[in-house]
């Protein structure tokens, strides 16, 4: 380090700079200069080759939109749907057997409620000695099924949930007729009208009826429509009358949903028609109909499913098939675990608590367990196809196409305008069969190639498909008691 300070005179640490004493800014055009030069000719041409590429822009922007509303695919208005229409139906006939009574089925709305039920139908709830008019009390239900408070009660949480409540109220369900042999249809129908009037009045959303087809020929019909369907106004909810037909032809059924006014009308087609060939028949005929027709295996005469789909495989064969036909699918109480009546019983004993496995060290009955397994897995495989069908507006209302039929097989093709396509293919015989899936010329519509697997169902069957996996359709070989959902997107 040296002392003093450096040449120059700066002192250490210190820059000079030198500012010049006049320092030039600039301060843009004044308003005269500006206005000179904004009226230079070039200036003016400027402008306007600048105005006019932003018309023709704006001019040709608005001519693609327009171009593009005009050539985009129009969306098919979606059809009048009720709440019968957005889900599965559940019908309780004995309501002792289900839950102990009405008082029970309140406790155990949270787990039906987990299956995507619409509506419940409950009963017969009312009192009445088998063939004997005199003692019918319509409006006074059953000790064994409960108290009306309870019922109430029921109604009320249902409510909450998003489900509605449906009341069977068939006279004579116990006898050798629903409507008394040699009875006056007229002066019961009276009766019938006062006791609707009472459960509407109450909260119910809705009265079914068993062959109905003599009532519906009563000038106290007409009443009883007035009754149930009287309210239906914009922004409130409808009630359903809804009317069992069994035994008749599917041209009878659509003459009953033309000619009734129920709103739905719930068959034993699906279980009388045991062919392929009779069952597509029968949708060609009634498909158009959809939104007033109910379908179940064994539903129609308050049968559990199983006593038709008498193996676990077949059980959830007709479960994919109920889910994916054109209609309502309605199941009995147990459906959605495949539960089998005993030798002996007229109503089997619900069974609750399935997913709840034994205690570690618990002692096992190995068949009760190996029955439990299988509930629960015919209950998850329910679950998953009520949850497609209400997502998929192909399955909820969308349009049928045939594809396929024989003595133990069928196949049908559901379709929404630009939504995604669903095939339904089930096998119900003995012996593995060959689909050769074809549609009809059909303008707008056409099959592809392949489709991709969305779900399948066949226990123990030789043939195997994996869900995601494609698949050939001029050549689908299932095996017995095999169903298998497919789908394809919408290429417009």
């Amino acid at each position: 380090m040296t002392d003093g300070q450096p040449p120059g005179g700066e002192k250490n640490g210190s820059v000079k700079l030198k500012i010049p004493d006049d320092e030039v800014t600039f301060t843009g055009l004044s308003k005269e200069e500006l206005m000179r030069v904004a009226g230079t000719p070039g200036w003016v041409r400027t402008r306007w080759v600048l105005l006019i590429l932003f018309w023709l822009g704006w001019v040709g922007m608005l001519a693609g939109a327009i171009v593009i509303i005009v050539q985009a695919p129009r969306c098919k208005p979606i059809p009048e749907m009720h709440w019968w229409n957005e889900g599965p139906l559940y019908q309780v006939p004995d309501l002792e057997a289900f839950s102990d009574g009405l008082k029970g089925a309140e406790a155990k709305l949270d787990v039906i409620n987990q299956l995507k039920v619409k509506g419940l139908v409950l009963g017969p709830l009312h009192t009445v000695q088998s063939d004997n008019p005199a003692t019918l009390e319509l409006t006074t239900i059953n000790p064994s099924q409960g108290k009306e408070t309870e019922l109430i009660a029921v109604m009320e949480k249902a409510h909450k949930k998003g489900m509605s409540i449906v009341l069977d109220l068939t006279p004579n369900y116990n006898g050798t007729s629903p409507w008394f042999i040699g009875g006056n249809t007229g002066n019961l129908m009276e009766k019938v009208v006062a006791a609707a009037e009472h459960w509407m009045g109450l909260g119910v959303d809705g009265i079914k009826f068993s062959d109905f087809t003599d009532a519906a020929n009563t000038p106290q019909w007409t009443m009883l429509q007035a009754v149930v369907q009287g309210n239906n106004t914009e922004g409130t909810k409808k009630g359903v009358l809804m009317g069992v037909a069994t035994g008749v032809s599917p041209a009878e059924v659509s003459r009953l949903v033309n000619t009734t006014g129920v709103d739905l009308v719930l068959s034993d087609l699906l279980s009388s028609n045991n062919g392929g060939v009779e069952r597509i028949n029968a949708l060609d005929t009634l498909h158009s109909q959809q939104r007033s027709l109910g379908w179940g295996l064994g539903a129609a005469r308050l049968e559990q499913l199983s006593k038709l789909a008498t193996t676990p495989s077949l059980i959830r064969l007709y479960q994919l098939l109920l889910f994916t036909m054109p209609g309502t699918p309605m199941f009995t109480y147990g459906d959605e675990i495949g539960l089998h009546t005993q030798q002996g019983e007229k109503n089997p004993k619900m069974v609750w608590d399935i997913e709840k496995e034994p205690a570690e060290g618990e002692a096992v009955d190995t068949a009760a367990e190996v029955t439990r397994k299988e509930h629960v897995a015919v209950m998850k495989w329910f679950r998953s196809l009520s949850d497609l069908r209400g997502k998929e507006r192909s399955l909820l209302h969308g349009d049928y196409y045939p594809l396929y039929s024989s003595a133990s097989s069928l196949s049908f093709l559901r379709l929404w305008d630009q939504s995604e396509r669903f095939i339904t293919a089930v096998n119900w015989g003995e012996a593995p069969e060959t689909l050769k899936l074809s549609l009809a010329p059909t303008e707008g519509v056409e099959l592809p190639t392949t489709a991709v697997v969305k779900l399948t169902a066949g226990l123990n069957s030789t043939i195997e498909f994996t869900e995601d996996s494609t698949v050939e359709l001029d050549n689908l070989t299932l095996g017995p008691g095999q169903a298998v959902l497919l789908h394809f997107p919408y290429t417009g």
